[in-house]
């Protein structure tokens, strides 16, 4: 009999590289679902708004890592990938195009729906005299103070730009003469919206862009410099290659290599040039010139006005259904009772979604920690703080009431090394042990370790979760933590903060799977599981949600399952580069991803096993670099409640018809279709009504276990 499993691999051959979407694409569609909330008309008007600032600054982060991963691969790669990185970096400028067309489609629509609310954004060519007035002394007084315009001179170098920024770029007419310059707005020292007084005899709330304030007051800049017949001004931003290069060879401190690498990451290579596609070309090849752009750079024309990002704080001044209705934190009564909260958790797990349940609970378990005379040691892995930490305040806390802290704290957190760096020294300043993990390999685990004195022994109270330990973000992000008193799981996460401490030794773990050395091996595994489990005739299904799912050996695992009649549910957030429903490949395998309110963040694998599920929850998504390259913890989930309120969460995820787009090779971002008479179900809000002790919503239940292999049945 012909090798069932040899047969699909000629299939995939013949495929060749359509197997895969690439991951820089499929990013793209990810931002394109965040543009379709801006332009979702259900969705309140100021949000809408915020959501054109996320986009932006999604697209910023896109440049400054992926597009420019790319560029390198064009210098460095042999001729056939060079080519293949050429055609997608062609693909990408041609797909940004397009999402910045609809950018502005959407952004002017907006600017019509806050109108219609009596919220106006105006340009300085729309003001009235008494506005005009107020614009001019808030320049004189509170603007000109923060600029430095640099002119541009042939012969004269210009100084690094900063790519967080933003900058006009003046075209000064003295005569038949044309003089350059280019000016950084502000906006880290001053408002970019600034609130001016509404016309005479008009209703509302008047904004300014400060871009338009500056564009007002422009010659007043340069007076005594130039004669000046007629001014403009261009808005136009950099981003810049993102990634740290840091010597191994040079014997100094990592804090000091970072800060070197910190300092040379300003001065990086341009990877895109947004400007005002209003700008006249004799200026915009002055510039080009100047800055020395090449072909493989990303030129793209815009609107009048960049770092939409701002937009992400614009301030609600109108009625609140302006904003998203609040959902109140729910608190659970065992976590509220005057109790020990150890005496909680050794019970039963406690298993946490944010920003549902509030981050509370886990300060409220350092400061306790801190407090407590049986508690010796204090273990934690810090990825991503807040810029005002209750975190870092309890533990330095735990020290000062004689406790040994150990802290992780991952120097290479992208975008947040400055402030890592800064955390790191106020830790060790405090008494904390500070390590910094292991050369080459990123600690993104969500650990935190309690070791307390219990009847003469060391007993291990146990954090394991997907997200940071960040009070910001929990608020704004969805995120499972599960807080438990199993001593084999506490012992597993002991031995990886000493192998974090000490990196010869290679622990065999009881029950996480850790990366790099367990996660990848672990989970093909579980997969092969369900293959044979399908291949017996028995039911074979699993439900995987993450952020990313992007590598290749589990994806080619994926499509194997799915040939073997394993039912696979995807949920991702983001990137996907496996294709779904394509005949006689994957046609088992559905993905869809959610966008709404909150991000969502959480990585949970749910295998059948045969009726006996295996749920994991953890840090890793499902990329390379996570299950090779970086320090990662997935953990079972084995109270039965935790494991009913998480499979409760993932089902109404999965019937999400309203906010879940289907994912698929034509990478169209289509809503899941509502059945003519079913229920309407927002999974953000169907949660919170759930886990505030509300009824499920009606949706189809998975069928009762069958005798043979499913092939993929249509859910609508």
């Amino acid at each position: 009999m012909a090798d069932p499993h040899n047969s699909l691999q000629r299939r995939l051959a013949d495929l060749d590289e359509n197997l895969f979407i690439p991951r820089e694409i499929s990013w793209l569609s990810f931002n394109a679902r965040v543009l379709q909330e801006a332009a979702d008309e259900t969705v309140p008007v100021i949000e809408r708004l915020r959501y054109l600032g996320i986009f932006s600054n999604n697209m910023d982060e896109f440049f400054r890592v992926r597009v420019a991963e790319v560029r390198r691969l064009i210098t460095v790669s042999d001729a056939a990938s060079k080519q293949r990185a050429k055609d997608l970096l062609a693909a990408i400028v041609k797909r940004v195009v397009e999402l910045q067309k609809h950018f502005e489609k959407t952004y002017n629509v907006v600017l019509r729906d806050l109108r219609a609310r009596q919220i106006y954004m105006v340009n300085e060519r729309q003001l009235d005299a008494g506005q005009a007035a107020f614009v001019q002394a808030y320049f004189t007084r509170t603007v000109l103070p923060e600029l430095e315009p640099i002119l541009l001179r042939d012969g004269q170098a210009i100084p690094a730009l900063n790519d967080e920024s933003i900058y006009l770029a003046l075209d000064i007419r003295s005569g038949e003469d044309y003089n350059y310059a280019v000016v950084e707005v502000p906006t880290d020292r001053l408002d970019r919206f600034v609130q001016i007084p509404k016309r005479k005899g008009r209703a509302g709330k008047v904004f300014i862009a400060l871009d338009n304030v500056i564009r007002f007051c422009l010659p007043q800049m340069f007076r005594g410099v130039f004669h000046i017949d007629e001014t403009a001004a261009y808005c136009f931003k950099f981003s810049r290659d993102a990634e740290l290069e840091i010597d191994p060879g040079i014997t100094e401190s990592l804090i000091d290599k970072m800060e070197t690498s910190l300092k040379q990451r300003r001065k990086a290579e341009a990877v895109r040039f947004v400007y005002d596609a209003a700008m006249p070309q004799r200026l915009l090849d002055y510039l080009c010139s100047r800055f020395g752009f090449g072909k493989y750079d990303s030129l793209i024309p815009g609107g009048r006005y960049h770092n939409s990002k701002d937009f992400m704080s614009f301030p609600n001044v109108g009625p609140k259904y302006l904003e998203f209705r609040p959902l109140p934190p729910i608190r659970l009564p065992r976590l509220d009772e005057p109790g020990s909260l150890f005496d909680n958790i050794r019970e039963r797990d406690v298993f946490l979604y944010y920003p549902y349940h509030p981050f509370d609970y886990i300060i409220d378990l350092l400061k306790t920690a801190a407090l407590d005379p049986t508690v010796s040691t204090i273990k934690i892995c810090l990825y991503r703080v807040a810029k005002v930490s209750r975190v870092i305040d309890a533990l330095v806390n735990a020290v000062q009431n004689g406790k040994r802290v150990l802290a992780v704290v991952e120097l290479a957190a992208r975008f947040d090394e400055a402030a890592n760096i800064s955390w790191a020294q106020r830790l060790t300043e405090n008494g904390i042990d500070v390590i910094f993990g292991i050369p080459g390999l990123k600690v993104h685990s969500k650990l935190l370790l309690i070791e307390r004195r219990e009847e003469g022994q060391v007993r291990y109270y146990s954090h394991i979760g997907t997200g940071n330990f960040n009070e910001k973000t929990a608020r704004l992000y969805t995120d499972f933590t599960l807080l438990t008193y199993d001593q084999n799981i506490g012992r597993d996460i002991y031995d990886v903060f000493d192998f974090l401490q000490f990196t010869y030794k290679r622990p065999r773990y009881r029950t996480l799977l850790v990366s790099p050395h367990s996660t990848r091996p672990g989970l093909m595994h579980l997969i092969e599981q369900e293959i044979a489990n399908a291949r017996a005739g028995y039911r074979a299904e699993m439900t995987l949600k993450c952020n990313n799912l992007v590598d290749n050996q589990l994806v080619m695992k994926l499509y194997e399952a799915s040939d073997a009649g394993v039912t696979i549910k995807l949920i991702i957030r983001g990137m996907c580069s496996l294709l779904p429903g394509v005949r006689g490949i994957s046609e088992n395998i559905e993905a869809i991803s959610i966008v709404d309110r909150f991000l969502e963040h959480p990585r949970a694998y749910v295998f059948y096993n045969r009726g006996n599920p295996r749920y994991l929850l953890g840090s890793a998504d499902l990329m390379t670099r996570n299950l090779d390259y970086r320090v990662e913890v997935l953990c079972p989930i084995r109270d039965p409640a935790a494991q009913r309120v998480l499979q409760d969460i993932l089902d109404q995820q999965w019937h999400d018809n309203v906010k879940a787009r289907i994912i698929d090779q034509h990478q169209v971002n289509d809503y899941v279709p509502r059945r003519a008479k079913g229920a309407m179900i927002r999974s953000q809000e169907s949660i919170h009504r759930y886990l505030s002790g509300g009824k499920l919503p009606r949706y189809p239940k998975t069928p009762a276990a069958v005798t043979k292999p499913q092939r993929r049945r249509k859910r609508h």
